[in-house]
């Protein structure tokens, strides 16, 4: 059978980007941290749910990825779109007024949404790249993942759009005045509205994980375990398996690695930029649209970084990837009024570069039996650090505050802790590079394109 003169023809291909999209659009990301407040809960309930939400991550991520690699990609991809459409229904229809309940939704709703999370960053990904290397053309994946990416960043820009002018209930009576309705709605009756709309999404994940399809034979195991400790034990041994592996690879230990330095650091910037914004002097009616800037930039950046890819080795896009973070945070470290987005935007340029490096390469090197393992691995890796630096943070800013500063006090102490960053960032990778560039040192993988 002759391969597809498109990687595009395969279904799973497509299917795996209109995966991606439905899952990853959420319309509520531009009011996420107020969303929370205007439920009924406080900082401190959003600081520990998002606590747990990091954790379940860390603690499902690679059982679930050989757990894919085990039982199927495809079945885990089904579980995860569910979990997406009950993480959605809960905080749809939870009755406000009762904080205890509100809070115990959210954490349940933050639980499930780390799982399906941990779920999918594997095997997805695993899926669609052996449909690739089976019906097409494995060198093709730079392009699948680019347009996978630019598409996602498009669909990102017109939900963010959305959900942040649903979400303001003068808009919405606006709207409904026009329209010469009559109705008026307040906004604990808007605040729903994205998260509705996420739901159908999550109802359109579920279809589209139920017509993918995967060949059994290209699994770890042709004979699908039976019983549920046959099933434990053979998660136990892949994830050990993948482990080892790479423990003793090199240049896979270096990708997840050096991906987790820039990830964890870039991510920590992006989570606090409703709080950054604020200290430029943004006015807030605008943010919504500010992310939704920020989503164009995935548009550009996948192609940017599959030009890298083929023109520069992995040592010099490590060296490029130092450059523009290092660029990135000392410029956001001054907050320079209103043009301190501009550092916001490259923050996730580089995000969005380090996600397709670490992706290609390991990709690239790793077999197809354990590769959704492989991933979690990425993945957890990526998660724990993430939320130890969101812990290292939150202590920086407590002892940077100023007695009975208030509100002004809280301000000096973000901006003080934001300006350790870049020297925080420098020591990481200094850590990093010295031991992988002694192990790399004869390695023809970092000095080879593509």
């Amino acid at each position: 059978m002759p391969a597809p003169t498109s990687p595009f023809a395969i279904a799973n291909v497509r299917l795996f980007i209109l995966f991606r999209i439905l899952f990853n659009s959420r319309f509520y990301y531009p009011v996420f941290t107020i969303l929370f407040l205007d439920y009924g809960l406080t900082i401190e309930q959003f600081s520990l749910l998002n606590t747990v939400w990091a954790l379940t991550i860390v603690l499902a991520e690679v059982p679930s990825g050989a757990l894919a690699d085990i039982i199927g990609r495809r079945r885990l991809i089904v579980t995860t779109s569910f979990l997406m459409v009950a993480e959605m229904a809960l905080i749809c229809f939870v009755p406000l007024g009762n904080g205890a309940l509100i809070f115990t939704v959210f954490l349940v709703n933050r639980i499930l949404s780390g799982l399906a999370e941990a779920m999918a960053s594997g095997a997805d990904e695993a899926i669609a790249y052996d449909s690739l290397a089976a019906e097409g053309d494995s060198q093709d994946w730079p392009r699948v993942l680019s347009v996978q990416m630019r598409l996602r960043s498009a669909a990102g820009v017109a939900a963010m759009a959305i959900g942040a002018l649903i979400y303001d209930p003068a808009v919405v009576n606006r709207l409904l005045s026009l329209a010469g309705t009559g109705i008026q709605v307040g906004q604990q009756t808007t605040m729903r509205y994205p998260i509705f709309l996420t739901l159908l999404l999550a109802i359109g994940s579920c279809i589209v994980s139920l017509r993918m399809r995967e060949d059994t034979g290209d699994t770890a195991s042709s004979a699908r375990p039976a019983d549920l400790l046959h099933t434990i034990n053979e998660t136990g041994r892949m994830t050990l398996t993948a482990g080892r592996w790479i423990l003793r690879t090199p240049f896979a230990l270096a990708i997840i690695l050096f991906g987790m330095a820039y990830d964890h650091i870039l991510r920590l910037v992006v989570t606090l930029t409703s709080q950054y914004f604020r200290l430029i002097e943004l006015p807030e009616a605008i943010f919504g649209l500010i992310w939704g800037a920020m989503s164009l930039i995935g548009v550009v950046s996948p192609k940017i970084a599959e030009k890298m890819v083929e023109r520069f080795t992995p040592t010099a896009n490590v060296l490029w990837l130092a450059g523009l973070t290092m660029l990135a945070l000392f410029s956001t470290a001054a907050f320079l009024p209103y043009f301190g987005v501009l550092s916001i935007g490259l923050i996730f340029f580089v995000m969005m570069l380090v996600s397709f490096f670490s992706s290609h390469y390991l990709n690239r090197i790793t077999a197809s039996q354990q590769r959704a393992t492989v991933l979690s691995f990425k993945g957890m890796a990526f998660n724990l650090a993430y939320g130890l630096i969101g812990i290292l943070f939150a202590v920086l800013v407590r002892e940077l505050r100023p007695a009975d500063g208030g509100a002004a006090g809280a301000d000096i102490a973000f901006a003080g802790a934001i300006g350790w960053l870049p020297w925080y960032t420098l020591v990481v990778l200094a850590l990093i590079a010295i031991p992988c560039g002694l192990r790399l040192r004869n390695s023809r993988e970092i000095a080879t394109k593509g």
